[in-house]
């Protein structure tokens, strides 16, 4: 009888501890009623900042807003920012209570994307968060994130490299395995243009900032054609500033500057203004005379011949477009040919120097760090001649 007593009051004293716990698991799973207006659409499974706070311990997915970047355990950078390892996020763009933020652990991986030293108009974005939830600057956080996405869509985890050290995985190329030819083309298109997450065009101003960050200073951006390293701050439209230079030059195909290959990062590159402006829409050729203010450049009448180490970063974005864009979601059918000065015809050469080009100069560092930035973090496609340069022979001839 003593024993069944003992029995009866631990489970007594443990039935509140199992309602806690049942009470936990209905939150993890959905959003509190009564939630604010504006606050952020949660997908199932996805905790507001508020619930991470409560929840310390294991692993989750949050979906806040950018607030600044925490320092200490009550203080929160707004402006002025000091480095790229630590976000604060919260339910509310204009929160100001440290109290009611989630300390977010930016690692290598995501700094150049998601560092607010970096990046400083994130403050105010929508991001998604997926990692453990543990005390940050001994504060509720996240640390270790295994994925970030800018906005309220589905969080992308980072891609893993294949086998072969090609950069892309073996599943996201899948459906091309073993296929060559016009064949190729067509699985290709079909997984670079799934899933894809299409930018304004005043998104491009800071997804260049990050995609194309000078590695020895990450206050600038290294210009395409020039070469040269410019600070960020530097974009617009007046002399000595950089713009969004279209390597597909729009007018060839008249697709504007509208979501879809007029935004596409795949082929937008920051450069100097003039000299933007002296490439204008020309075909890619070799020969011509030396462009004065981007030294290794050449140029003639109706084409543009890139400095040696960005020939074949050009000639790669160019067969991007030209699979990326068949002609059957609305935008012209883009194709690479053996000529030039074909004007507004969707149609861009010359295809003979681009496949040497891409033979002579295979993708480096900066280039492939590129791709896996465009896909981790911003449209979640890939170019696959960056990951698979033999293949613009298996397409192209």
């Amino acid at each position: 009888m003593p024993a069944l007593t003992s029995q009866r009051r631990a489970v007594a004293l443990t039935m509140p501890a199992l309602l806690a716990v049942l009470a936990l698991a209905v939150t993890l799973v959905r959003a509190p009623a009564g939630a604010p207006t504006g606050m952020l659409p949660m997908a199932a499974g996805t905790l507001t900042v508020a619930q991470a706070i409560g929840s310390q311990g294991g692993a989750g997915t949050v979906r806040g807003y950018v607030v600044g970047q925490p320092t200490a355990a009550n203080t929160v950078l707004s402006s002025g920012f000091t480095g790229d390892t630590a976000l604060a996020i919260a339910d509310s763009s204009g929160e100001t209570d440290t109290g009611d933020m989630l300390y977010v652990q930016v690692t290598s991986a995501y700094r150049s994307a998601f560092g607010l030293r970096t990046n400083p108009g994130l403050v105010g974005d929508a991001v998604t968060v997926t990692g453990t939830l543990s005390a940050y600057f001994t504060h509720p956080g996240l640390k270790s994130p295994t994925a970030m996405t800018l906005g309220g869509g589905t969080p992308t985890t980072a891609p893993t490299p294949g086998p072969t050290g090609s950069g892309g995985s073996d599943a996201y190329y899948a459906a091309a395995a073993g296929k060559t030819g016009a064949s190729l083309r067509t699985a290709l298109h079909t997984i670079i243009s799934s899933g894809v997450t299409k930018l304004s065009y005043d998104a491009v101003w800071n997804a260049l900032k990050a995609t194309d960050q000078d590695p020895a200073n990450s206050a600038n951006v290294i210009l395409l054609y020039s070469g040269t390293s410019r600070s960020k701050t530097l974009n617009g439209g007046d002399a000595g500033d950089w713009n969004r230079e279209h390597v597909w030059a729009k007018s060839h195909g008249d697709f504007g500057t509208a979501a879809g290959p007029g935004t596409d990062l795949h082929h937008l590159r920051p450069e100097d203004v003039h000299v933007n402006a002296e490439r204008d829409n020309k075909d890619f050729d070799t020969g011509g005379t030396a462009v004065a203010d981007a030294p290794g450049n050449r140029t003639d009448a109706d084409s543009w011949e890139p400095r040696a180490a960005v020939r074949g970063d050009v000639a790669r974005m160019i067969f991007y477009m030209a699979v990326r864009y068949e002609g059957g979601d609305s935008w012209p059918d883009l194709e690479v040919d053996d000529a030039t000065g074909s004007g507004t015809a969707p149609r861009l050469g010359r295809l003979s120097a681009l496949r040497q080009w891409n033979a002579q100069d295979p993708p480096d560092a900066f280039e492939k760090r590129r791709n896996e930035l465009i896909y981790s973090a911003y449209q979640h496609n890939r170019n696959p001649f960056i990951d698979h340069p033999e293949w613009v022979g298996a397409i192209f001839g």
